[in-house]
């Protein structure tokens, strides 16, 4: 079996309502998702999701090549964007085509990848995790009484900006999930986007901690401020988490030195490869695992292999658009099913017919393709929008 060209695409996650950070919101909940989809001369195409920046030379390193060589295709991919850096995006299309590799080696082997990589079961813990800084108080309530209805006992909400409206939206949630019949005690995790330095990190968890109890504060400074990370985690009762916007190993270790996290998080679109790479540094050091993306899904057949996955992250309860998926949502947690592959179905048709269809470069010959304008985030508070999707 040989890679014989790739198709990119670009769909949509439809929302149906502001989803956004303390960076900033997409207003109308219609957030873009890249993919990659990775032909073979054997007919099985591999689905990766991720950017498409630079793809014509990250792909360079794997044309031509088996694609169930995958661990191997995956470090040349790293080589060959080497001198330049394979940090930001560019790590995101190494990752797009690694999980698209993973795909196809567990299509031609005709199982599921979750038992390909050697997960025993299926089912993969999840939390609610709603983007949600933009909902009034009734929005946020029934999102996540909808997410209740599935059975979810954990919820992470975005904030950052002011203490008692954290603390209020954050009892708000608490009160559904223990309405709900999930204890009285569910799991409350905050994520502020690294918006804060040191000091406002202390001050603000400490202050929520007063009546509230908090698993995880989720980037409550910047990603490589390993000693400021450490300080926090001194500082409050609640578990640092971070990682999911590091991109390699060499990333990783001076948090880990400086014993400066807590809950170790890797993102979908860095993929699989990068997940165990990440899983198993992590485990060396007794610590957890939690993926973060909006369309989890290969992260969450790797995460069926690892001893210490922790929970990983449900956003939509929807697929993208022309995307099928198969696994389902029950009992506060994903359930993968038995699809080769990651199971997952792709309407070509329907994506093109949103007006972003795909973008070819074959085998035989260079494609050049047009730049997708970005859509426009709305600030939060006045703070600078981000222009990456929200997470």
């Amino acid at each position: 079996m040989r890679i014989t060209g790739y198709r990119t695409l670009t769909t949509v996650q439809e929302w149906g309502r502001p989803v956004g950070d303390v960076n900033g919101v997409f207003a109308d909940g219609v957030v873009p998702v890249p993919l990659v989809l990775v032909d073979t001369d054997e007919g099985i195409t591999g689905v990766g999701l991720g950017p498409h920046v630079e793809i014509e030379t990250v792909f360079a390193a794997i044309e031509g090549e088996d694609p169930r060589g995958v661990t191997a295709l995956y470090d040349r991919m790293l080589r060959r964007t080497f001198k330049a850096g394979h940090a930001g995006a560019v790590f995101g299309t190494i990752g797009a085509l690694d999980t698209a590799l993973w795909d196809i080696k567990a299509r031609a082997a005709g199982e599921p990848l979750w038992r390909l990589l050697g997960g025993r079961d299926r089912r993969v813990p999840a939390y609610a995790s709603g983007l949600d800084i933009g909902l009034s108080d009734d929005e946020l309530v029934s999102v996540y009484q909808t997410y209740a209805g599935h059975g979810l006992r954990a919820a992470k909400l975005k904030g950052g900006l002011d203490i008692e409206r954290d603390r209020h939206r954050l009892t708000l949630v608490r009160d559904v999930l223990t309405e709900a019949g999930h204890g009285a005690r569910p799991g409350l995790m905050l994520d502020v986007n690294e918006a804060w330095n040191r000091k406002q990190a202390v001050r603000h968890v400490c202050e929520l901690e007063r009546t509230l109890d908090l698993t995880w504060i989720e980037e409550p400074v910047r990603r490589w401020d390993a000693d400021g990370l450490a300080v926090v985690g001194r500082g409050v009762r609640a578990s640092v988490a971070t990682g999911e916007n590091l991109t390699g190993l060499e990333q990783f270790r001076p948090l880990l030195a400086a014993g400066a996290v807590d809950i170790v998080q890797t993102a979908v679109v860095w993929g699989v490869s990068h997940f165990l790479r990440v899983s198993a540094l992590a485990h060396a050091h007794d610590l957890p695992v939690s993926p973060i993306g909006a369309t989890p899904v290969a992260l969450l057949h790797a995460a069926t292999s690892v001893p210490n996955h922790l929970a990983s992250e449900l956003q939509d309860l929807r697929p993208p658009l022309g995307l099928s998926l198969d696994l389902r949502v029950e009992d506060g947690g994903f359930v993968l099913g038995d699809s080769p592959g990651l199971g997952i179905t792709v309407d070509e048709r329907a994506i093109n017919a949103s007006a972003r269809g795909p973008d070819v470069r074959r085998a035989e010959g260079p494609h050049v393709r047009p730049e997708h304008a970005g859509r426009r985030l709305l600030a939060v508070d006045g703070r600078s929008p981000a222009t990456r999707s929200p997470g």
